[in-house]
């Protein structure tokens, strides 16, 4: 028994770690409307949900059945063979819900712990079946795949009712206040407070409340039976009172709408989604005390686990305040959380996941069916309905506590409270739906009837729903392969396999951890050229100084160690430039959008006004287009082992490295530091490169007809060169246009 003890302590920590990385791909899904409408500051929306999880946990009695008896028959099973089950269970768990984090990908928690409880479930069922000589049919018996198909295609089931309930319940909402909803607010919006959270009441505290660990079986029937009641006086209570503010006062009646549906989602996910995170724990600690009270431990069936348990309350609120603090603490989590805020923005921008044949083929096929089905419409009930849902009418909010808002308040009150009613219904039956799908599948719904995948952004927007969906199944096929390859070693190795396989779990999070901080360094970088939090002209400006600044000093030193790569012949450090060049293409095309902002910001009507900012964006395309072309080139040419340069091509091109990594260097000090532009020494810098290229040229195509040169050779040197005096001359066109800015300062 002193192994299975030591493995009760390993699921115990486990379970810590398991909550962990569990809320932070999963509980922030109940965030991300408050967050991305900016209804409050963080600290206060991170308070409110946090008093929801506390209140949730309590909830969550009833679904702790589904890990004890949910996918397999326990009475089937001893002790030790449960224990297997469970360890390989909790080890998966976590090696996948991390990676998924580091990669900012949201998945669900719920259909990592039903596949990886039916892989290590089906694993030692195998093991029983080949020791005792049975057929592998009589895998039917030891698997409940009533119960599993059930969890199964319920949660296929919501994430279609998630995406067509949040697009409907938006559509609505959308026509009724349309885009410009202030005013509309003062006339009915208590109307929409008061449904929006009778509807919440009636989902978390009705149905929720047969699974809590506290009220009493005559509590819980007083409620059922006085359900329409308390619909009735919610609804009346809150639409008086929300109409009374909206029409007397200035509060946005939506921000309190949003902040309870907030701490009613947070509490639906507590009590739907605990049981993924502690469920298997607890169901071992209860298996072990079931052993230990027998007199034979390790033979005794488990059939007590079958019975209703009651869990108790302390324990369920350490797992709520673990979660909570999680929630303060991660990084992961606002990783995890930018992937749907970007998904769903209103506002076009930078976007994450490019465009696929896929995505292309479904947005063409969605615009031909809508455009058809509008023709069937009488014409002035369309033109009714597309004035009303146009979204020309939405005004981007200015920064709110820092950050402009993803959506207006409108939408994250829809995805609240329809996400928290499909999550809170499924929990009132048992039945552990995925909150991740639910509400990211509420979110795309929404934002598809916001039209926020317009023309310019649709393509990239349903790629990333794509690769989030596609990470679904993925969630799927890897828990349960993964769960069942573990329990073979555990149940055959004991002690040293559940070492070794802590071990792997400890080194797969570490290296985790060390590439999501690499990652996260590299998105911080991206994000700090944009301007979308910047409301004023002058330090648009400013910005874009110092961005044009950056930029050059990134090609400046890109560029060097590229040709000091090329010299040597060093592969693996063109290979690295190659991958700097992706990162330098994308500072180009944030600039440029940034142009874009300053001149919408700048509001100049002045002549030469567009042509300049024009000019400034071929300048930078320009300039990033022809270091790629020498990035690219000389990884190619070496990558496929052609012949390196001579001494004498070497040292021509050391003079053309010093000159152009000089020229961006010095420029982009001037930028960076606001300094007073020396455009003669620049100019003086281009002069002679240019000369020298020309002197150059004599004396390569002198190597060309002694054959002292070959064809590929030839060519890489003339691109070298030649791209060298393009980004001397774009940069010289790019600082006289900067020039122009500090002459009217």
């Amino acid at each position: 028994m002193d192994l299975y003890l030591f493995s009760l302590f390993v699921l115990i920590g486990l379970a810590v770690s398991d909550l962990i990385v569990g809320v932070v791909n999963d509980a922030v899904n109940f965030l991300n409307s408050s967050i991305g409408s900016r209804v409050a500051p963080r600290h206060v929306i991170m308070i409110i949900a946090g008093l929801g999880m506390l209140a949730g946990v309590t909830f969550s009695s009833g679904m702790m059945e589904v890990a004890r008896k949910g996918i397999f028959h326990p009475k089937l099973f001893v002790m030790p063979e449960l224990i297997t089950i469970f360890l390989s269970v909790m080890l998966t768990d976590i090696i996948l819900l991390d990676l998924f984090n580091t990669f900012g990908l949201p998945t669900s928690t719920t259909v990592s712990i039903v596949f990886e409880l039916l892989g290590a479930a089906v694993a030692v069922s195998l093991i029983k079946i080949h020791t005792a000589g049975d057929s592998l049919l009589n895998l039917v018996h030891y698997i409940n795949t009533a119960k599993a198909l059930a969890i199964i295609s319920g949660i296929l089931l919501s994430i279609v009712i998630a995406f067509f309930s949040g697009a409907i319940v938006q559509f609505i909402a959308r026509v009724v206040f349309t885009f410009d909803y202030r005013e509309r607010l003062k006339r009915f919006g208590g109307v929409w407070g008061g449904l929006s959270l009778a509807v919440i009441t009636y989902f978390i505290l009705i149905k929720g409340a047969k699974g809590t660990s506290f009220l009493t079986p005559e509590a819980v029937a007083w409620i059922k039976g006085n359900a329409w009641s308390i619909i009735a006086v919610c609804f009346g209570f809150f639409s008086v009172l929300f109409q009374l503010l909206a029409a007397y006062t200035r509060i946005n009646i939506l921000k309190p709408v949003v902040l309870i549906g907030t701490f009613a989602l947070a509490m639906a996910f507590a009590g739907n989604d605990l049981v993924n995170f502690i469920g298997v724990p607890l169901a071992g600690l209860n298996a072990y005390n079931i052993a230990s009270a027998a007199d034979e431990p390790l033979h005794v069936a488990m059939d007590a686990l079958e019975k209703p348990i009651q869990t108790n309350t302390f324990l369920l609120l350490i797992a709520g305040a673990i979660m909570v603090v999680t929630l303060w603490v991660s990084r992961k989590s606002r990783t995890v959380s930018k992937t749907e805020l970007t998904l769903g923005r209103q506002e076009e921008g930078i976007e994450r996941f490019g465009s696929s044949l896929l995505s292309r083929n479904i947005v063409r096929m969605c615009h031909t069916l809508f455009s058809s089905s509008a023709k069937l419409m009488p014409s002035r009930l369309r033109r009714t309905i597309s004035s009303r849902i146009d979204p020309g009418s939405y005004s981007c909010a200015p920064a709110i506590y820092g950050k402009i808002p993803s959506f207006d308040l409108l939408r994250a009150s829809v995805n609240l409270f329809v996400a928290s009613a499909v999550v809170s219904f499924a929990t009132s039956l048992k039945l552990p739906l995925s909150t991740t799908y639910v509400t990211f599948m509420v979110a795309m719904g929404t934002s598809l009837s916001d039209q926020a995948w317009g023309r310019e952004s649709a393509v990239y927007r349903v790629t990333g729903v794509l690769t989030v969906i596609s990470g679904w199944f993925l969630t799927a096929l890897v828990a349960f392969s993964v769960s069942l390859a573990f329990a073979f070693p555990i149940y055959y190795f004991k002690l040293p396999a559940i070492l070794g396989l802590l071990a792997l779990l400890v080194t797969l999070v570490f290296q985790s951890h060390r590439l999501h901080f690499r990652r996260e360094k590299e998105s911080s970088e991206i994000d700090a050229f944009s301007l979308k939090n910047i409301g004023d002209a002058d330090t648009a400006i400013n910005a874009s100084f110092e961005q044009t600044g950056c930029f050059l000093k990134e090609i400046s030193d890109s560029l060097g160690l590229c040709f000091d790569a090329a010299f040597l012949e060093d592969r693996q450090r063109l290979r690295d430039t190659a991958t700097w060049t992706d990162k330098i293409q994308k500072w180009a095309n944030i600039i440029i959008s940034n142009t874009f902002e300053t001149l919408f910001l700048l509001r100049d009507d002045s002549a030469n006004s567009p042509q300049k900012y024009a000019k400034t964006m071929r300048y930078v395309q320009g300039i990033a287009e022809s270091h790629r072309d020498i990035i690219k080139r000389a990884y190619v040419h070496f990558e496929n082992c052609h012949e390196g340069f001579r001494d004498a091509q070497k040292e021509e091109l050391r003079r053309i490295k010093t000159y152009i990594t000089r020229l961006l260097w010095n420029t982009s000090i001037m930028l960076r530091q606001r300094k007073k532009v020396d455009y003669d020494y620049i100019a003086n810098q281009c002069r002679k490169l240019k000369n020298l290229v020309t002197e150059f040229d004599k004396n390569q195509i002198k190597r060309i007809q002694d054959a002292e040169s070959k064809t590929r050779l030839s060519i890489l040197y003339y691109a070298l060169m030649e791209n060298s005096v393009e980004i001397a001359e774009q940069t010289q066109n790019l600082l006289d246009i900067f020039r122009e800015s500090f002459r009217t300062e």
